[in-house]
């Protein structure tokens, strides 16, 4: 276990998020996008795809994950021409997400895909003992700041851009010891079904992925033992659990010009399932 947020550069045999396998063929060329959670896991691998790909990154991530956010960043400055920025902060605070969408938008020149995928979560297996702060914690980050974000981006999206949400593959199989993530996460799903309803005369798109469990900090710092891990892995469809950059190619599918008939979707990749 690490304590929340946990530090991916802290793992002896670090999760795989594309640093030396994911190669890019230009399908972002000239994109700008915005990922928060950007500095590890799912984040991280999306935000390297995302640059291999060609396009210009922002990623947004808690000040104490400063030392996983500068090896997303030199990952990156040695591999592709493509910018990197890093703007860190907490998005429980709207004023942040406020900050967080303009600035963006400032170092990149404007905003063409805003790739929501922070999240919070703390396993408890009792409802009367699930701390008011954790709960608070879970609803703040993981519906507020997707809403504020979405909100204050609105305006700068033009027809073509992309949102892309990280739901969950618990959505469907809500967990006992999860209820608040579970129920937050299905949240997502719902809004950003009927968000693209709403822009899709815009022409901005709206999806969603939902990955399985995933080799991340997440699953520690949410409280998860190595020994919970295997046991979850060895039980699933795969016999393993997903590694972000096999997410990756999901996100750049959604963001890219390609799909551009694509939008009020889940996305799974949870081996067959959501």
């Amino acid at each position: 276990m690490q304590p929340f947020p946990g530090l991916q550069s802290n793992f002896e045999t670090p999760p795989d998020c594309g640093e030396n396998s994911y190669v890019g063929s230009g399908r972002l060329l000239g994109r700008r996008a915005l990922i928060t959670g950007g500095d590890s896991g799912i984040g991280r691998a999306v935000a390297i795809a995302y640059a291999r790909e060609g396009a210009d990154v922002v990623i947004n991530y808690l000040p104490e994950e400063e030392p996983d956010a500068q090896q997303v960043i030199a990952a990156i400055n040695s591999t592709t021409a493509s910018r990197i920025f890093a703007v860190p902060g907490d998005l429980r605070n709207e004023t942040f997400c406020n900050h967080l969408i303009t600035s963006s938008a400032d170092l990149l020149g404007g905003l063409d895909i805003l790739v929501s995928n922070a999240a919070y979560s703390l396993i408890s297996f009792d409802i009367t003992t699930l701390p008011r702060e954790s709960f608070q914690q879970t609803i703040d980050t993981n519906i507020y700041a997707p809403f504020w974000l979405t909100r204050a981006a609105r305006p700068l999206l033009a027809p073509g851009s992309s949102i892309i949400y990280t739901a969950s593959g618990i959505i469907n199989r809500p967990a006992a010891e999860l209820i608040d993530y579970a129920a937050s996460k299905a949240w997502v799903n719902t809004f950003s079904q009927a968000l693209a309803a709403q822009l899709a005369p815009a022409g901005i798109r709206v999806n969603a992925v939902a990955p399985a469990l995933t080799f991340t900090p997440f699953l520690l710092s949410q409280g998860m033992t190595n020994e919970v891990m295997h046991e979850i892995a060895t039980a699933s469809p795969m016999g393993r659990l997903e590694q972000p950059v096999e997410l990756a190619p999901l996100y750049v599918g959604l963001a890219e010009n390609a799909a551009s008939y694509v939008s009020a979707a889940l996305w799974s990749a949870s081996g067959g399932q959501v």
